[in-house]
């Protein structure tokens, strides 16, 4: 793979709060905050359950509403890195209620979708701010979970302000 390739299948975003790097590590890694801030506008996670440390698992479900009705998504993976406050590495894939992988075909992504895709999350502190760049490998950055992943930032944002207010 090239690196325009490469470039070209992974979406990255950086993000800079007026917090900790130790209250943005627990918006990733404490189910409570998480379910709080991830997912598009709209989106809910009424599950979220992190084993965090490498080796452990993750599983998450999504629910919004769609023209068709309700849609609800599972997500899996493992945790493969874990550096406290600072970087964050776990594979996600799409999955049933009950963890099991599902291929592209299974859920009518295009053909060429990955079936998992591996997250990084990496936080810089400074002066009591926090630099965060999230990058997803195997996803196109101009794909809906791009999209998606920017509408999530502006809700981590929003509750990082409110944790930070009270």
């Amino acid at each position: 793979m090239s690196d325009d390739t490469a470039s070209q299948n992974q979406v990255v975003i950086e993000r800079s709060f007026d917090a900790p790097a130790d209250l943005i590590w627990q918006m990733w890694t404490e189910p409570e905050h998480f379910k709080a801030w991830y997912g598009p506008a709209g989106a809910t996670v009424p599950v979220a359950r992190m084993d965090v440390r490498i080796g452990g698992s993750r599983m998450v479900s999504m629910e919004m509403q769609t023209p068709a009705g309700s849609l609800t998504m599972w997500f899996t993976g493992t945790y493969r890195e874990v550096v406290k406050n600072k970087r964050l590495v776990y594979t996600e894939s799409m999955s049933d209620e009950n963890g099991t992988v599902l291929s592209a075909a299974d859920i009518g992504m295009p053909s060429g979708h990955p079936t998992t895709t591996e997250v990084v999350v990496e936080l810089e502190e400074v002066a009591g701010r926090t630099t965060m760049v999230m990058t997803q490998a195997g996803i196109p950055a101009d794909s809906p979970g791009a999209a998606g992943w920017a509408m999530a930032f502006d809700k981590l944002a929003a509750h990082v302000a409110a944790q930070r207010a009270s």
